[in-house]
Order: C-alpha cells, then structure tokens, then sequence
C-alpha cells in the first residue's frame, strides 16, 4: 500500500460556538458532523487541518438559568459544557481546540480587540433604546419586529433603555454589499446570499456591544461598568483561539478561515457583522461562510423550549456512531431544510447500511474463505463485466472530491453508493457459486473474489471520513489491518494479493423497524417524564404587571393581506362598541376568509404601532405548536374582560 504524501497546505473549518443554555440536541450533532466529515476527509487529502468548535457562555439568559439554579453562571456552564465534550468525545469529533469564551485566553484577547477597534475609531458610547430578545442575545428596532415578537425565533421581546457602546458597522456598509455582489462564493448557498445583500441595502445599523444591565461577560477594558455584548465575544473566537494577537504563530499559519459553518439562522451575523469587525481590525476575510438548514421534527425546527429535540446519545447507543453520522450526511441537501422522522433514519439504516453494504462485507469474506482459503487471490482473467465494476470503483474518488468541494456530502456518499450497489449486483452477474463448481473456471473464480477485495478496499478509504469506525472494521475483515488508509490508493485497482481474510460479526445488522418505532416512543415517553424539562420562559413578573394588560373579546369582521408584506394579515376587530385595525404576521398559517366571524383575545392596550405604512392597535393572542399558529378563540361577548 502507499505511504501518506506531504501536505498539501492548510485548512481551516469551524463551527459555530454552541450556547450552552442546555444540552445540545441532534440538530446540534448535524453541523459539528458535517464540520467533522470534512476536516477527516481534508486530512485524508494530505491537508493541515485546524478543526474548532467550542461555546459560547457569556449573556443575560445564562446569568438568568444559573440563578434560577442557585449557582454562579460559572458553575453552571462548566457543568453543560462538560456534557457537550463528553457527547463529542463519544461520537469521536476530531475537533482540534475547543474555545470556550469563559477562559483567559479568550477573555483577554477580546479586550484588546476591543481596543484596537476603540483606537481606531469605530466604537464610540451612547444610549440604547428598542427591543431585546434574550434567547437570541439581539436587540431590534420597532420596524424590524414581527407581530411584535423577535424576527429570528419568533419569541417575545422586552423594551430595552440602557448606556452602550456601538461598533459603527454602518461605516462597512458599502464594503460589504460590495463584498456579497463581487465574491458570490463567500456566502453560500446563493440564496441566503441574495437575502443578505436585501438587508444590507436596506441600511446596517450601528451595532450595540456592550450591556450595563448585567454583568456576567467580558469587562469593557475602558469602562469596567459595562461587558461586551455577545457577537464581539463570540465571533472573535475563530481568531482568538489562533493566538491573535498577542500570539500570533498559529493565527498566521491558518487565518483566514477556509470555512464558517453555521446555520442559516446565524448567517446574518457571520456574513455581515463578522467581516465588517475583520474590517476594522484590517485582517484578511474567511473565504467562505456556509450556512446551513435546520433538522425539522413535527413540522418545525428543533427546539429545547418546545420539547420536541432528538437526543442523539439515544440513537448512539441503539444504532451505533457511523450509523447516525451516514443518516445526517446522507439523508439532507446542505443549505436545505430536512425533516427527521425516526422511520426514515431505520429505513435509510437499513436499506444503505444493512442491505447494501454490510451485505456485500458479509457476502464476499465469507465467498473468500470459502472459495479461496480465506487469503485474496491474484487476478488473472478479465471480461466486460470485470472491466465495468473496474471503471466504476476507479471513477468515484474524482467524483466525491468535487461533491465535497461543495459540501455536498449527500451526493459524495451516493457516489460510494453507486460502487457498493455494483459490486453487489456484480456478484449476482458472476455467480460465484456455479464458478466453484467448475475446476476450468478457478481462475475466474479467482478474478471475481479479488475484485470483490478490490472493491471493498476501495469503498473503506472512501467513507473514512463519514464512517472511520466502518471503514476500519471492514479493512480488518478484509486483511488490511496492517495498511494506513490513504487517499491515493482510491484511485488504483489491484493492489491487494494473498491479504488474509476472516469474517466476522455483521458490521450492521438488520433492524426490525416496527420494533424499533415502538422502542424508540417509549424511550422518548420515559426520557419527557424522567426528565420534566423546564420551559424556557420570560422573566418572571408580579401580579401588578400582569395586571396592567388588558384583554378583551373581539369578533374578526374583515381580514385581508397586507399590500406590503406577505407574511401579514390586516384585521378589523369589533370589541363592543369600538372596532379596531390590528396587523398580524400569520399569512403563512390562515387564509383570510378562514378568519372572518372568529371570536379572538385582543392586548386591547398596547400602544399603536406601524408595520410597513398601517396602523396596528392592540395584538391578537396565538398559541404555537411546533408546527403552526392556532388561533386563541372564546365564546364571550364582544368587549367582555378577559381576567
């Protein structure tokens, strides 16, 4: 076999820095494998990889959960975050550094981040006032707000009035639609790209990074009043964890980053606010920021708060690591949503892994020990069918390489597939069985147990970096214990003779899907009960506050799309003797005339305010589910108190 070739040169690839308010859930576990997948398969190509993950700590809502605990933010961080490195410790993350913003490395190099961005001008201190939503750590103008609820996660916002700090990114505005029209690959996919361009022409505010309100973070190094504001804390941590800047030695051999994987949910920040602060540290851009979909489960995307996660330790245990990792990287288009059913994943286990390609392992090490003694034979004759399973082995390599160039793992392990596939309905074609009854067909015989090895020894280097637990375990059956695995050796048939085989259990037995379902549920029913999982809720009020809400009873008379924006519906809402206009953003969950003679709970007294040139006076009450809006309706009079 071949020896590992020279580097060919650096990589750099991150995922984001996890929020530790929990622990993390399979929807997590998807970003870090495909970041995982590819950092194995650039180290298989002969790069020098840099492989980063970590948490992000710092922020109100931690500060909120550990309270609620009864410990120091601290503790309570260092506690999730044991988890988190635990959970990638057992599905075998190859991350090179874990940052995490609590430590003093961290720490420090913010501060003086900070003050080099202060010395040049782009900070400057003044008073905030909007909304702030503390799960998403972001604050929001009036006009940005969507049915007055948080853009991004849709939850409710608080009115925020404090002392700031600003970074001026409106400074970097034309620089960075400049950047997104002039280097269409820097974001991808290209959707989000476009999206991104749409905002920024609609004008970057400066950007809040600082908050006086609380104190757990990182102390402004100017004005120890005040701590820096999560995205100048989190998204320094891909050159903090370089040394920069005070030791700078790795920082200059990988920066910049190859790529920023993150989901979409994110993209804004690490596509907008991310270069415009490199900017104005005058440092080179990351080459790309990837962004990919969410896993959905019941109709939306997973979510600790509505109780509908997938605890991917669970699926480890039942089904093994690389099972789970091949489901991930093989059942979602990157950039796209998915849903996640546990029927799909047993179904994709077991016709991929099971039927597929641990019965090829099965089939041609227990042919090998049959027909030839165990040991690979030498490969003497050669037909079209030989020369057909010969051309497709040999072109997967080359194709995998330019579906990995574009993150698309799904295509790359089809085309492993497409060799598995044919090796199998090559055994069909050659018949081994009847060959070994014919003395004058050894040879073939022969010729079709070594193609068989062939074949196998390929598909091993081809799925190490999905499937490194596999991929070992069938060069171990196949008598290639002794050999690295190496890139190279993808691209060549015939290297394999007199490699002693021995087979061995099934590398993924069959599933009874039927069962499993049923295992599965119950699990998921005993883990809820067990568990009693917490909401994430608002900060706590007092009955004097909830008392300043006025609730009334309305009947809907009229509903109609807003003329400016697709996402609302205009209502006009009789409450006993006064009818109102009142705007809301669920387009995408009721049809107008669905809505007409609904009896609706109306905040009767919260203030007018303007969405895209209409007046909305008061909000109508919905509940979600997890998969849409439903509509909080009653029996009661027009005008009567909700209490």
């Amino acid at each position: 076999m071949s020896e590992k070739k020279a580097t060919k040169g650096k990589y750099y690839i991150t995922t984001p820095i996890y929020y530790p308010s929990s622990n993390l859930h399979i929807g997590h576990t998807y970003c870090t494998v495909m970041a995982d997948a590819m950092a194995r398969f650039k180290r298989l190509c002969g790069y020098d990889v840099m492989f980063l993950t970590g948490t992000d700590e710092h922020g109100l809502k931690i500060q909120q959960i550990a309270e609620e605990k009864g410990v120091s933010p601290q503790e309570y961080v260092d506690g999730v975050v044991a988890g988190i490195k635990d959970l990638w410790k057992t599905m075998e993350i190859s991350y090179d550094d874990f940052i995490r913003t609590t430590e003093p490395r961290h720490v420090k190099r913010v501060q003086a981040i900070f003050n080099k961005m202060n010395d040049k001008g782009d900070i400057y201190k003044s008073e905030y006032e909007g909304w702030y939503c503390t799960p998403c750590e972001s604050f929001w103008t009036e006009s940005q707000l969507v049915d007055g609820c948080c853009p991004d996660c849709g939850r409710p916002v608080n009115k925020a009035h404090e002392e700031a700090y600003f970074f001026r990114l409106s400074k970097y505005q034309d620089r960075i639609i400049d950047l997104f029209e002039n280097n269409p690959e820097f974001l991808m996919p290209d959707s989000r790209r476009h999206e991104m361009i749409e905002f920024c022409k609609q004008g970057l505010e400066d950007l809040c990074i600082s908050r006086s309100t609380f104190d757990w973070g990182i102390q402004v190094p100017i004005d120890p009043k005040h701590v820096i504001y999560v995205w100048l804390d989190a998204l320094t941590n891909y050159i903090t964890a370089l040394g920069y800047p005070d030791d700078p030695e790795l920082f200059n051999k990988y920066w910049p980053a190859d790529v920023h994987l993150v989901g979409k949910e994110i993209v804004r920040f690490h596509s907008i606010i991310w270069p415009a602060m490199l900017m104005s540290l005058d440092l080179p851009l990351p080459k790309h920021v990837l962004g990919h979909g969410w896993l959905l489960i019941d109709g939306g995307k997973m979510s600790k708060s509505k109780g509908n996660v997938v605890d991917p330790v669970v699926l480890i245990d039942r089904y093994g690591i690389d099972a789970l990792k091949y489901f991930l990287l093989r059942e979602y288009t990157f950039g796209q949503d998915g849903v996640f059913t546990n029927e799909v994943m047993l179904k994709r286990m077991n016709f991929d892994l099971a039927n597929d390609l641990g019965n090829l392992v099965s089939r041609t090490t227990a042919m090998i020990e049959k027909y030839c003694g165990g040991t690979v034979p030498e490969s003497t004759t050669e037909d079209d069918i030989d020369k057909e399973l010969k051309e497709v082995a040999l072109g997967v390599a080359p194709a995998l390489e330019k579906h990995m160039d574009k993150f698309a793992f799904n295509m790359a392990l089809e085309d492993i597939w497409v060799l598995v596939r044919r090796a199998n309905k090559y055994i069909d074609e050659k018949t081994p069985w009847i060959l070994a009854k014919d003395e004058s067909k050894k040879a073939e015989l022969d010729t079709c147990m070594h193609n068989l090895a062939e074949s196998l020894r390929i598909i091993s280097i081809l799925i190490s970096p999905f499937m490194h637990e596999t991929a070992e375990k069938i060069r171990k059956q196949m008598g290639l214990w002794y050999a690295d695995i190496v890139w190279e050796d993808a691209f060549t048939f015939d290297m394999m003779y007199e490699e002693q085989v021995k087979r061995g259990d099934a590398i993924f037995p069959r599933l009874d899907i039927e069962k499993e379902l049923e295992d599965l549920d119950a699990l998921k029913g005993e883990s809820q009960e067990e568990e009693n999982i917490p909401l994430e809720l608002k900060p706590e009020i007092v009955y004097d506050d909830f008392d300043k809400i006025d609730f009334r009873v309305g009947t809907i008379l009229t509903a109609e799309k807003h003329p400016k924006a697709d996402k609302l519906l205009v209502f006009q809402v009789q409450m006993g003797t006064e009818k109102r206009q009142i705007i809301s953003g669920v387009a995408d969950d009721f049809k107008p005339e669905d809505m007409v003679g609904k009896k609706v709970i109306v905040v009767a007294n919260l203030k007018p305010r303007n969405l895209r040139g209409m007046e909305s006076k008061g909000m109508l009450m919905f509940a979600e589910n997890g998969k849409r809006c439903e509509m909080v309706t009653t029996i009661a009079e027009d005008g009567s108190v909700v209490d």
